[in-house]
C-alpha cells in the first residue's frame, strides 16, 4: 500500500484529532468557566467574519460584547476575554500535543535526511569511502540557550509529553483526565526564573530526550560504517549557555556557573546510573556481575559527590571494555548490543554531558582592563588605552600572571575574572569537554580577542586549554572580520595557541544583531561572504576553522529551514562542523520528544554530508550568480537603512507595539534591554523582543523587509533574467527565499489595517504593507508557485492551523493595546492596569503557537 502524501497524514493526524480532542477539551466542566468553552467559538467566527468584512479588532470585540454580553458589566467583559486568553492557551498546547504524537506519521523518519537514506545515497553514487572518510571528522553541535522565548513553564512541558503518549495511544480517559489539569495548570510565571533555573529546565531534554536519540545515532553508525572499531568520532556533541553566558545578563555568577557544571555531571551519572542497572538484569554471568556492581557503585556515588576525582571517564571505559571481553570469551556475546550501546553514550557524553560556554560582552573586557590598569596588577603600560591596535596586541601577547579576582574592588572584574577559574575548576572535575570556550560577542577589533587571551594567562594559565572565540555580529563587523583574524594568524603567539588548539579556530557569526542591523538578505549575505573570507584566510595560515552559527528561532534571526541551509554552504566555506544556537520552543518543536530530536539530528547530519560528498562544488556561486546576490543585498541594505531611518521607527515599535511588555512575562532571566535607561534606543533593544514584537504584531518585518524591493528593482532595471537564473542555480538563495515566505506566510496585516487611519502612524504602517505586498509578489514570480511555501504544504498547513486558533487571542491583545493607547491619551488612569495585564498575557498563547516566532 502506497504512502499517502505528507499533507494528508498531516490532515489526517493533525488536524483531525485536534477537532476531536478540542472538542472533548471544550467541553470539559471547569469551575467558574462553564460559558467560556461554548462562547470561544462564537467569538471566533465573528473574528474570522469581522476580518474579512475589513472590520478592526475593537470593532470585533464591541460587537461581541453587545451580541451575547449586553447585560454584562465592564468587570464581566474583561473577565471573559481572560478566560479567552487561558482557553487559547491550553488550545496550543493540545495542539502541540497532538503534532508531537504524529511526528512519526507526519515525517517519514527513514526517508530523505535520515541516515539510512545516507547510507543508501552513498551506495548508489558509489561514494561510500568518501563518506566514511567525511563522517571520521564530522561533528554536529546544538548549542541549547536560555534566550528567553520559552514560554511554557515545567510542568506544562510534562503535560504536553503525557498528552502526546496518550494520544498516540488513542487513551481518551487520560486524554481526558490530562486536559482537564491542563485547564487548572498556571501558564503565568509570578517570578523571573534564576540562570539556574533555565539550566535545570533545559537539563531536562539533555537527561530524557537528547540522551537517548544522540545513543541511538552514534549505535547506528558504529554498526553501519565500515571497520566500527577505527571509528572514534563522537558527530554529534551539545553545547549548553544556561548558567555561563554573561552577555547583558548580571544575574550569572561565578557560583552559578559551577552549579550547573555540578548539576550536569550529576544529570549523567544519573543516566548512567540506569543503564548500568539495566545491564545488571541481563549480565547475570560470573566475571561480568561483580565488575558492573562496582561501577554501578561509582556511578551512584558521583550522582551525589560531585566533587569525585578517583576516576576518570577512560577508567569507566576501560572497566566496561573488559566486561565486554569477558563476555566476548566465555558467555557467546550475549547481550553484547547492549554493552556497546552503553560504551557509546560514555564516548559521547564522558563526565560533561554538555559543553558549557562561557561569554560576556567585549565592552565588559574593556572596562575589566581598565580596572586592571587602575591597579597595576599586571605588566600593562600605564599608557596601555593609547596605543595602536598593533602595539595592544604585542603587549597583551606577552602578559601572564595569577590575579586574584578579591584584590579588586570592581565587582564586574571579579565576576569576569573568577569565572576564568571557574573554567579551570570545571575541566577538573568534568573533564577538558565540561568548558573549554570563551566567546566575545561584539567582537569589533582583534584586540578584543586578545584581550580574553591574556586575561587567560593572566589568571594562571600560560598555555589556555580553552577556545577564544569571537562572536562577530553586525553587517560591518562581518566585512572586518577576516582582517581581524589575519592579524592574529600572523600573531607568533596566538598562532602558537591555536596550534595547541589542533590547528583550529572557533568563530561564532551572528544572525540576531545582523539582521536588527541590516536588515534580512543582507544579514545573510554578509555571513556567507564573511565565511568565504574567513575560510579563505584560515587556509592559507593553515587553520581548519569551526563556524558557529547564532541562528534563534525565525528566519528573522537565522531560523527556518536548517537542513536546507547547511546543504547549500558550498565548498568554499568550512564544513567540517555545524554548530548552532538552539533556544527557546524551538528546543520543545525540534527536541522535545526522542522522534523528532533524532530526526532533526540526522537531518543536520545529512545536510553535512549532502553539501561536502554529495554536491561537492554543485552549491558555490559562479561569478555572475555573486554579482547578482551582491545588488540584490546592497538594494535590501539600502532600502532596510532607510527604513530603520525612519524619524517613526522607534515610536511605532514602542506605542504600537508589545515591546515593552516582553520584560513583564518573567520567562527569562536576562533584562529586556541592553541599557537602564528610560529612551529607548535601537542599540540597546536586544534581538527576541525587538523580532518578536515584529510577530506580534503580525507583520514580521525583520523576515522580509527590503527583499520585495531588491527584486522589484532588478525587474525594473531589466535585469530579471538574472535574478531568476540565481534562483534556478543558487540552492543557498532559494533556501533565503523560502525561509522569508515562511515569515511572509506568517504575517497578517487585516490584524492592524486599522492603523492606516492612525494620524500619527498611518502612512508608516502603509509602507510596512507595501513592502509586505510588494515581497510577496515578487517572491511568488521568482519562485513560480501559487501561493506561499506551496513548496512545503504539510509545514504551511501547520502554520495555518495555529493561526487559526490564536487569532481570537490577537484580536484580544490588539483590542487591549488599543485601549491602553486611548486611556494614556485621554491621561485617565481607569483600567490601565487591567488592559496592560491582558497584553501581556496575550503573549503567551501567541509566541508558543508561532514556534519559532523570537
Amino acid at each position: 500500500m502506497s504512502r499517502l502524501p505528507k499533507i494528508e497524514r498531516f490532515k489526517n493526524e493533525v488536524e483531525s484529532k485536534y477537532q476531536i480532542f478540542n472538542g472533548i477539551f471544550m467541553t470539559l466542566p471547569f469551575d467558574q468557566i462553564s460559558n467560556t468553552g461554548g462562547l470561544l467559538p462564537l467569538f471566533h467566527e465573528l473574528c474570522v467574519k469581522g476580518y474579512e468584512k475589513g472590520k478592526n479588532p475593537t470593532e470585533i470585540v464591541q460587537y461581541f460584547f453587545e451580541k451575547y454580553l449586553r447585560d454584562s458589566s465592564e468587570e464581566e467583559r474583561q473577565s471573559m476575554l481572560f478566560k479567552f486568553i487561558q482557553y487559547i492557551e491550553r488550545q496550543v498546547v493540545l495542539f502541540d500535543a497532538i503534532e508531537d504524537a504524529a511526528f512519526g506519521q507526519v515525517n517519514n523518519l527513514d526517508g530523505r535526511g535520515s541516515l539510512r537514506s545516507v547510507k543508501d545515497e552513498a551506495v548508489a553514487l558509489n561514494k561510500t569511502e568518501e563518506l566514511a572518510a567525511y563522517l571520521k571528522e564530522f561533528k554536529v553541535r546544538p548549542v541549547l540557550t536560555a534566550h528567553p522565548t520559552q514560554f511554557y513553564p515545567g510542568s506544562v512541558l510534562g503535560i504536553i509529553n503525557d498528552l502526546g503518549v496518550a494520544i498516540k495511544a488513542n487513551e481518551i480517559q487520560e486524554v481526558k483526565l490530562l486536559l482537564s489539569q491542563l485547564g487548572k495548570t498556571p501558564f503565568f510565571k509570578t517570578e523571573k526564573p534564576t540562570p539556574f533555573d533555565e539550566a535545570i529546565s533545559l537539563i531536562w531534554y539533555l537527561e530524557n530526550v537528547f540522551y537517548h536519540a544522540m545513543g541511538n545515532i552514534y549505535d547506528y553508525l558504529k554498526t553501519h560504517i565500515d571497520n566500527p572499531q577505527e571509528f572514534k568520532n563522537q558527530i554529534v556533541e551539545i553545547g549548553f549557555w544556561p548558567g555561563g553566558d554573561r552577555d547583558g545578563n548580571p544575574f550569572v555568577t561565578t557560583d552559578i556557573t559551577l552549579d550547573v557544571a555540578k548539576r550536569l555531571r550529576a544529570t549523567i551519572f544519573r543516566n548512567y546510573y540506569r543503564d548500568v542497572r539495566k545491564l545488571r538484569r541481563r549480565l547475570t554471568f560470573k566475571g561480568v556481575e561483580e565488575q558492573l556492581t562496582i561501577i554501578e557503585g561509582m556511578c551512584y556515588r558521583a550522582i551525589f559527590d560531585t566533587e569525585i576525582l578517583d576516576f576518570t571517564a577512560t577508567d569507566l571505559l576501560d572497566q566496561l571494555n573488559g566486561i565486554r571481553n569477558t563476555v566476548i570469551e566465555r558467555h557467546n556475546s550475549l547481550f553484547l548490543d547492549q554493552i556497546d550501546s552503553f560504551i557509546h553514550k560514555i564516548e559521547l557524553f564522558g563526565f560533561h554531558f554538555a559543553t558549557l560556554d562561557i561569554r560576556q560582552d567585549s565592552s565588559a573586557h574593556d572596562a575589566v582592563f581598565d580596572e586592571i590598569l587602575a591597579f597595576a596588577k599586571a605588566e600593562l603600560p600605564s599608557n596601555y588605552n593609547d596605543l595602536s591596535e598593533e602595539e595592544k596586541i604585542n603587549v597583551l601577547v606577552q602578559v601572564e600572571g595569577s590575579l586574584d579576582p578579591n584584590e579588586f574592588k570592581d565587582e564586574y572584574t571579579q565576576r569576569t575574572l573568577s569565572s576564568i577559574y571557574a573554567i579551570k575548576h570545571i575541566q577538573e572535575r568534568n573533564g577538558e569537554k565540561g568548558c573549554n570556550r570563551y566567546i566575545i560577542s561584539n567582537t569589533q577589533m582583534a584586540s578584543h580577542i586578545m584581550e580574553v587571551y591574556a586575561m587567560l594567562r593572566l589568571c594562571n594559565m600560560k598555555e589556555p586549554n580553552i577556545d577564544v572565540v569571537p562572536l562577530f555580529e553586525t553587517v560591518p563587523d562581518l566585512v572586518n572580520a577576516p582582517h581581524v583574524m589575519k592579524s592574529l594568524y600572523e600573531n607568533e603567539k596566538y598562532r602558537s595557541h591555536v596550534k595547541r588548539r589542533g590547528d583550529t579556530q572557533h568563530i561564532m557569526l551572528g544572525f540576531s544583531d545582523g539582521t536588527k542591523d541590516g536588515g534580512y538578505l543582507m544579514a545573510n549575505w554578509a555571513i556567507y561572504k564573511a565565511k568565504e573570507e574567513l575560510t579563505r584566510v584560515s587556509r592559507m595560515y593553515g587553520v581548519s576553522i569551526v563556524f558557529f552559527d547564532g541562528r534563534g528561532g525565525p528566519p528573522a534571526r537565522g531560523g527556518g529551514q536548517t537542513h536546507q541551509f547547511y546543504a547549500s554552504m558550498g565548498t568554499k566555506i568550512e564544513a567540517k562542523h555545524i554548530q548552532l544556537t538552539v533556544q527557546g520552543q524551538t528546543i520543545s518543536s525540534k527536541f522535545g520528544t526522542l522522534e523528532s530530536c533524532q530526526y532533526n539530528l540526522e537531518q543536520m547530519i545529512s545536510s553535512g554530508v549532502s553539501n561536502a560528498v554529495y554536491a561537492s562544488d554543485a552549491n558555490d556561486f559562479s561569478a555572475t550568480d555573486q554579482a547578482t546576490m551582491d545588488q540584490l543585498a546592497e538594494t535590501s541594505y539600502k532600502t532596510y537603512t532607510d527604513f530603520k531611518a525612519h524619524p517613526q521607527f522607534l515610536s511605532y515599535l514602542e506605542k504600537m507595539s508589545t515591546l515593552k511588555y516582553y520584560a513583564k512575562t518573567n520567562i527569562g532571566s536576562r533584562p529586556s534591554k541592553r541599557a537602564g535607561s528610560a529612551e529607548l534606543r535601537f542599540k540597546d533593544l536586544r534581538a527576541i523582543p525587538f523580532v518578536g514584537s515584529w510577530s506580534q504584531l503580525k507583520q514580521n518585518v525583520p523576515g522580509f523587509y527590503g527583499v520585495g524591493t531588491a527584486l522589484e528593482t532588478m525587474e525594473k532595471a531589466g535585469n530579471w533574467d538574472a535574478a531568476q537564473s540565481l534562483y534556478i542555480n543558487n540552492k543557498f538563495f532559494r533556501t533565503l527565499l523560502d525561509n522569508s515566505m515562511m515569515s511572509l506566510t506568517k504575517s497578517f496585516f487585516g490584524l492592524t489595517s486599522y492603523m492606516e487611519h492612525d494620524p500619527v502612524y498611518g502612512e508608516f504602517w502603509k509602507l510596512i504593507y507595501a513592502e509586505y505586498e510588494r515581497s510577496k509578489k515578487y517572491m511568488l514570480k521568482i519562485s513560480g508557485m501559487n501561493a506561499l511555501m506551496d513548496n512545503e504544504v504539510a509545514g504551511r498547513a501547520s502554520i495555518q492551523a495555529r493561526e487559526k486558533i490564536v487569532l481570537p487571542l490577537l484580536t484580544i491583545q490588539q483590542y487591549a493595546l488599543k485601549m491602553v493607547q486611548d486611556i494614556q491619551n485621554n491621561e485617565e488612569s481607569g483600567s490601565l492596569g487591567i488592559y496592560e495585564q491582558m497584553v501581556t498575557r496575550s503573549l503567551y498563547g501567541n509566541i508558543n503557537a508561532s514556534r519559532n516566532s523570537a
